[in-house]
């Protein structure tokens, strides 16, 4: 659930123009050519390392239940 709710982030900032900035700085900084998909897929794999770092430090069931 909490990555959905990332990915709901991630979309809900996009009504911003947060998605065009984050392409146009990976092209700045990085000189590489990114898209929408690598946009979420960002935001995936933020909460993603989140979710396993609560895990592995044991508090990934005390996060859920609250």
């Amino acid at each position: 659930m909490t990555i959905a709710s990332f990915l709901i982030i991630a979309w809900i900032l996009s009504w911003f123009k947060f998605d065009r900035l984050f392409i146009q700085a990976c092209k700045e900084l990085y000189k590489k050519e990114v898209t929408k998909a690598t946009y979420y897929f960002t935001f995936f794999c933020i909460r993603t390392i989140g979710d396993i770092t609560l895990f592995f430090n044991g508090t990934f069931y005390d996060v859920l239940m609250s």
